[in-house]
Parts: structure tokens; C-alpha cells; sequence
């Protein structure tokens, strides 16, 4: 692909980047050993109870507790949830694309909702820093996505040219980069996806993304 002009992709971060399941699992393990050395039960038995529950709905932390009569309350579990130093892996795909954009010297940029610890370790899991120069992230920017301002800062940095936004979810991620006039891209859900789309929800057209891509390489055709 050949790259000209002033071009800046930004990109969001869980279920774009990678999947965040991968960070839920991370957790999970951490607490089961956790509570496994606490009531004594094998922590693979106790991971997977907390897979099947997740899975079936249910209040994961608060049927373990009482499933198990282990000593920790809900906001333990969730401290250690929110704090614990995940392991994930960029996969292969994501690589290429960001190595491809940053070998163009494409401006990039990383755009996420969440609280600064948690977000800040999954960026240091995935060594993000290694390809985003430019990081916000709500809880320090002081505002979430949808708020326009957390998307005019990269064109306060990056100055006038061809803006991108990449994201999964259509409640939030894209109806402000629109009204930007960017081009605005949807990584369509793979089935791993955390936050599943409320299929019975109507959004105006301007909440859409201008495209939709299901593989993750096929970003590069729309930016080339």
C-alpha cells in the first residue's frame, strides 16, 4: 500500500484490538487461584465454574462466594479483576496491520473507555506502546466516547488531514467521528465479542459505521 498525504487511524480497544474475553479469562485465572488456595478446591475446577457462569448470566463473583463460602467479598474479586496484570498476546493479524501503518508513517492513535490501571496493563500486556504514540483513555481524559472532544484531541495533535476511527461498538464508537467527517470502520463481531449487539436496537444511520470489515487486514484497503 502506498500512503500519501496527512493520514491518522485511531483505533479503539477492547474487542478491536484483541478480544476482551481474553482479558476476562486472565482475571478469572488469577482469582480462581486466588480463592482456590483460600477454600482449599482445585483452581482449573474453580476457573471453569466461573466460565460456565459467566457464560449462563449469572453473577460470577457473588455464586462463587457463596458457592464455595470462600472469604472475599464481591469488591475484592472485582479489585482483583480490574487490577491484575493480564496476559494477552497482539495477535498475528493486528500486528501486521499496525506494523504496515506505522512502515507508511500513518499517524496513530489509541482511543479507549475504562479506567486508567486497567486499561494501562492491557496496553502493556499487548505492547501497544511499541506502535501508539498517543493514548487517551476516559478515566484520565475526564470524558467517555461519545464525547467529541476525546476525538478532537488527536486533530489538535495531529494537525489537518484524513482521519479514521476503527471500533466495534455502534452504541458509542462512531456517531462523533461522523459528524468529524471521518471515515469511521466497524470490526464486525466474531462471535468472541464480550458485549454482544442488542439485535433489537435502532440507532440512527448516523450512529453506523460508513463500513463494516470482518477481517481485521481488510482495514488497509480502506485507508490505501
Amino acid at each position: 500500500m502506498i500512503i500519501r498525504d496527512n493520514k491518522t487511524v485511531i483505533f479503539d480497544l477492547d474487542d478491536t484490538l484483541y478480544n476482551e474475553i481474553d482479558f476476562l479469562k486472565s482475571a478469572y485465572k488469577d482469582i480462581s487461584k486466588k480463592v482456590a488456595s483460600n477454600v482449599n478446591v482445585d483452581a482449573l475446577l474453580l476457573y471453569k465454574d466461573m466460565l460456565t457462569h459467566f457464560n449462563n448470566g449469572k453473577n460470577v463473583f457473588k455464586v462463587i462466594i457463596e458457592m464455595y463460602s470462600a472469604s472475599y467479598t464481591i469488591q475484592e474479586l472485582l479489585h482483583i479483576y480490574r487490577n491484575h496484570q493480564p496476559k494477552l498476546e497482539l495477535s498475528k493479524d493486528r500486528r501486521g496491520v499496525l506494523d504496515t501503518l506505522k512502515h507508511e508513517n500513518v499517524n496513530l492513535g489509541l482511543l479507549t473507555d475504562g479506567r486508567s490501571v486497567q486499561q494501562r496493563n492491557k496496553i502493556k500486556a499487548l505492547n501497544l506502546d511499541t506502535w501508539f504514540p498517543e493514548i487517551i483513555i476516559s478515566e484520565e481524559f475526564g470524558s467517555e466516547k461519545p464525547n467529541i472532544n476525546n476525538y478532537k484531541y488527536f486533530e489538535k495533535v495531529y494537525g489537518e488531514g484524513t482521519y479514521y476511527y476503527i471500533g466495534d461498538n455502534i452504541k458509542k464508537d462512531f456517531v462523533s467521528p461522523n459528524m468529524l467527517n471521518w471515515t469511521t470502520i466497524c470490526l464486525a463481531d466474531n462471535g468472541l465479542n464480550i458485549h454482544k449487539k442488542d439485535k433489537t436496537l435502532a440507532l440512527p444511520e448516523t450512529y453506523l459505521a460508513k463500513h463494516t470489515v470482518n477481517e481485521f487486514a481488510d482495514i488497509l484497503r480502506l485507508i490505501d
